[in-house]
C-alpha cells in the first residue's frame, strides 16, 4: 500500500468517524446526478411549458409569436448568461449590489472546477435555466401588441439590468443576503421581478386593441393545461433543486411544492366557483401556477403544513388581485403576470417569515413570535427593494426603446395578427 493510497484510506476514515468535521469541496455524484436533473427540469419548465401554456391563451393570430419569443428568449439569455450574466449574479470580488467580472465568458469554469460537492458548471447551467424562463414570463403581459425586435432588446437589457444584480443581491453574496433575506428559490428574483415588470410593460404599453369591450377567449386551452402540466412537472426542479444537494431538505421543498401547487388550484377553482356559478379550467391551472410561484420562496423554511396555507393563501389572493387589475383598474395585463407572480412571489415572502422554522423547514410556525416580526421586517424590505429597482429600470429601459425603435406594432398589424406581421406565418389554417 503506497503513500497515497494510506492518505486516501485516513481521509475516508475521518469522514466517517467524524462526519461533522467539513473536508474540501468534494464531488458527489448523488448531488451532481440532482442537480443535473433539476436543470434538465427547469429548462422543461420554459420549452416547452411556458411556450404551450402562454401560447393557448392568445388568439390564434399571435399563438406563433408567443412560442417564437419564448424559444428566441431562451436561446439569448443563455448566451447573455455565458457572456457576463452569471459572472454579474454570482462573480467573486463584487460589491454589495454585483458581482465581479472574474468569471466573465465563464473564465476558470473548467470540467474539474466545482460548486460545492457538484461540477460549477452544472451550477452555471442551473442558474442559466432560471435567467431564462424569468424574462420569459414577462412576455405575457404585453402578448399580442410588442414588436419582436423590441422584445428581444427589452430581454436582454431586462436581464442584465435587473435579473442578474438583484440574484447577487440575494443568493451571490449581496446586501440582501447579508441581512438575513429568505428567498428559498426565487419569490423576489424570479417573480417578484418577473411581475413587476409586466405591470410597467402593461401600464406603459396600453391596453390591447378592443379591451376590455372586445371578449379575447383563449385559442387553445388544450394547449394551456398541457404547459400547465409540464410547468407543475418543471417546478420541483425549480424548488427542490434550489437546495443544490439531494438531501432532505430537497426532499421537504418538493413536499410542499406540491402541496402548495394543489391547494393554490383548489382555492382558486372554489372562488371562482362561487362567484361566477362554475369551475374552470382556465381558473384551477391559474391557481396551480399561482400556488407554485408563492411557495417558491419558502419552499426550503417550511413543513407540509406551511406549504398549506401558503397554497390556499396563493389561491385566495391571487384571485381576487387578477380580478382588480383587469376588473377594478382596467389594466391590459394580458395573461395576468402581476396578479399571479408579482402579488404571488411578494405574498409568499412575508408568509416565509411567519411560517418558517428555524430546525429548517419542519414546523408549522416560527418559534419565536419576536423572531418572525424581525423577519417579515427583512422580508418586506427585501420584496419592495427589488420590486422598486425593477420598475424603475424596466420603466427606463421600456422608455428608451420605445424612443429610438418603438414598442408598439401599428393598429393594422394588432388586428392582423403578430404571427403574420412580425414572422411571415401562420400557426393554423383559417
Amino acid at each position: 500500500m503506497n503513500y497515497f493510497h494510506r492518505l486516501a484510506c485516513v481521509c475516508v476514515s475521518l469522514a466517517v468517524l467524524l462526519p461533522g468535521i467539513a473536508l474540501a469541496d468534494t464531488l458527489d455524484t448523488g448531488d451532481t446526478a440532482w442537480m443535473l436533473t433539476s436543470t434538465i427540469l427547469v429548462l422543461f419548465m420554459t420549452l416547452p411549458g411556458l411556450a404551450l401554456f402562454y401560447g393557448g391563451l392568445v388568439r390564434t393570430k399571435n399563438v406563433l409569436s408567443v412560442l417564437m419569443q419564448c424559444f428566441s428568449i431562451a436561446c439569448m439569455a443563455s448566451l447573455l448568461w455565458v457572456i457576463v450574466g452569471y459572472t454579474i449574479a454570482f462573480g467573486p470580488d463584487g460589491t454589495a449590489y454585483m458581482g465581479g467580472f472574474g468569471k466573465a465568458f465563464l473564465a476558470g469554469v473548467g470540467e474539474d472546477s466545482l460548486s460545492g460537492t457538484y461540477p460549477e458548471t452544472v451550477f452555471v447551467m442551473f442558474q442559466m435555466t432560471f435567467a431564462v424562463i424569468t424574462p420569459a414570463l414577462i412576455i405575457g403581459s404585453f402578448a399580442e401588441r410588442m414588436r419582436f425586435s423590441s422584445m428581444m432588446l427589452f430581454s436582454a437589457l431586462w436581464l442584465l439590468l435587473v435579473y442578474a444584480p438583484v440574484t447577487y443581491w440575494v443568493w451571490g453574496g449581496g446586501w440582501l443576503m447579508e441581512r438575513g433575506f429568505m428567498d428559498f428559490a426565487g419569490g423576489s428574483v424570479v417573480h417578484v421581478n418577473a411581475g413587476v415588470a409586466a405591470l410597467v410593460a402593461a401600464i406603459y404599453m396600453g391596453k390591447r386593441k378592443g379591451f376590455p369591450d372586445t371578449p379575447m377567449p383563449p385559442h387553445n386551452l388544450t394547449m394551456t393545461v398541457t404547459g400547465a402540466c409540464m410547468l407543475w412537472v418543471g417546478w420541483f426542479g425549480f424548488n427542490a433543486g434550489s437546495a443544490l444537494a439531494a438531501n432532505g431538505d430537497a426532499g421537504m421543498a418538493m413536499l410542499v411544492t406540491h402541496i402548495g401547487a394543489a391547494a393554490g388550484s383548489l382555492a382558486w377553482m372554489t372562488m371562482e366557483w362561487i362567484r361566477f356559478g362554475k369551475p374552470s379550467v382556465l381558473g384551477i391551472v391559474t391557481g396551480m401556477v399561482a400556488g407554485l410561484g408563492t411557495i417558491t420562496p419558502a419552499s426550503g423554511f417550511v413543513g407540509p403544513m406551511g406549504g398549506l396555507i401558503i397554497g390556499l393563501a396563493a389561491g385566495f389572493v391571487c384571485f381576487w388581485a387578477t380580478q382588480a387589475v383587469k376588473r377594478k383598474f382596467g389594466i391590459d395585463d394580458s395573461l395576468d403576470v402581476f396578479p399571479v407572480h408579482g402579488v404571488g412571489g411578494f405574498l409568499g415572502l412575508l408568509l416565509t417569515a411567519l411560517l418558517a422554522n428555524s430546525l429548517g423547514g419542519q414546523g408549522f410556525l416560527s418559534e419565536s413570535i419576536t423572531s418572525a416580526g424581525a423577519q417579515f421586517v427583512e422580508q418586506l424590505i427585501g420584496g419592495l427593494s427589488v420590486a422598486l429597482w425593477c420598475a424603475i429600470v424596466s420603466f427606463i429601459i421600456f422608455k428608451v426603446i420605445d424612443a429610438v425603435v418603438g414598442l408598439r406594432v401599428t393598429e393594422e398589424e394588432e388586428t392582423e395578427g403578430l404571427d403574420l406581421t412580425q414572422h411571415d406565418e401562420r400557426g393554423y389554417n383559417n
